[in-house]
């Protein structure tokens, strides 16, 4: 299952970059009405009981999902991710940004969330080892000034506790879109967001018991269609297109679409909520906007490097841009040797199961001696041994 997975995802790497960008964006769109969902639900729950009470949907909707298709349960290497993406993504981020608008207006805590992208391109370059290039990064800490500047303008000069629950929502999201995007290259999307959301059903069921109890309920037609939105799409069908989406472009690339959900939610704002928008506020976000366009171009004149869909063997490959200069051959069969990097590292031996590129070149699908499955676009350390010359 796992390598199946896989492969589905590295076949659509050669023309995958439009369809990853599409998902990325419908993801970016689900969320842009997280907010004004968020804003509606409060009217009939407390935050603590809406909070809990969207996990316990979106595990239960997953739950049931993953046990009709019969989905195996992933295995134990993923589960650490899985865990990362619970307490950041589906219980974290929920928790702090609907904290925050008990006080803070959309459209403010829309802008600042703006600063996302970054600290994903952030927690990326550290858990995978990703280089963005220089044009990419400028671009983003542009856009991230700009929220910070903005910030600091709507609360006279200092955060405000808003502010403070916001900043830190991002962290701990940035940690599970990471996560996310790296298990979604092995699993599929929906897979990696629907384990998530059941790892967490056992305590948010409990919590949505307690806080129902302590906290009063006033249904109302928008309360509960707030509820069902963020309950439904913002916790599970919304993060389906997203997760896979980064595994197809990259995490840093998927993450600067997010640069465009202030704007979007602004809107949202509007139409839905009849929020008065500051002058500062559409400005922000246009200028926002303007460093999405600026972080596509810095990714499609310098693509980041091939990436291994797993970090257990990442490090043994170089980046893609040495592979597509000296392409290398091989075919089903054939076993790719990669060296040891240092003294005491042992040399590996993988069996090429699929070709995923044209005429015989990378990515491939390679099976290690241990079994373990993975996609690569081998470095200059890899030599082909090609079937033909192999011991029978």
């Amino acid at each position: 299952m796992e390598a199946a997975t896989g492969a589905e995802g590295a076949r659509a790497a050669p023309g995958g970059r439009l369809v990853g960008t599409l998902l990325a964006a419908a993801g970016v769109t689900s969320f842009s009405l997280t907010f004004p969902a968020t804003v509606w639900g409060l009217g009939s729950f407390g935050p603590w009981s809406l909070v809990a009470l969207r996990a316990t949907i979106g595990g239960v909707l997953a739950g049931t999902c993953l046990l009709v298709l019969r989905v195996p349960v992933p295995h134990r290497r993923h589960w650490p991710g899985l865990a990362v993406i619970a307490g950041g993504v589906v219980l974290g981020f929920p928790a702090l940004t609907t904290l925050a608008l008990q006080s803070a207006t959309t459209a403010h805590s829309a802008v600042v969330v703006g600063l996302l992208p970054l600290t994903t391109a952030l927690f990326s370059a550290v858990r995978t080892g990703a280089r963005p290039p220089r044009a990419f990064w400028v671009a983003a800490c542009l856009g991230a000034a700009a929220v910070v500047g903005f910030t600091l303008q709507q609360s006279g000069g200092a955060p405000t506790r808003a502010d403070g629950l916001l900043f830190a929502s991002l962290l701990v999201c940035a940690a599970g879109y990471t996560e996310g995007g790296r298990l979604a290259s092995v699993l599929p999307g929906w897979q990696v967001v629907g384990w998530a959301l059941v790892a967490c059903l056992p305590v948010a069921g409990v919590a949505a018991s307690v806080a129902l109890s302590y906290e009063p309920v006033r249904l109302t037609g928008q309360g509960v269609a707030g509820l069902a939105w963020v309950g439904v799409m913002a916790s599970f069908v919304g993060l389906t297109p997203w997760y896979k989406g980064m595994s197809l472009i990259g995490i840093p690339r998927a993450s600067q679409l997010q640069l465009a959900q202030p704007l979007l939610t602004l809107a949202w704002s509007v139409l839905l909520l009849g929020e008065h928008l500051p002058a500062a506020a559409p400005l922000t976000a246009v200028c926002v906007l303007a460093c999405v366009a600026a972080t596509q171009r810095a990714r499609a004149q310098r693509p980041s490097g091939g990436q291994t869909l797993d970090l257990q063997t990442r490090s043994h490959y170089s980046e893609g841009r040495t592979a597509r200069r000296s392409p290398m051959h091989a075919t089903t069969g054939d076993q790719l040797l990669m060296h040891g990097r240092t003294v005491g590292q042992h040399d590996r031996v993988a069996e090429v199961v699929e070709v995923l590129g044209t005429d015989g070149e990378p990515p491939f699908r390679v099976r290690f001696e241990d079994g373990h499955e993975a996609i690569m676009s081998p470095g200059p350390d890899t030599v082909v041994r090609h079937d033909t010359d192999l011991p029978k």
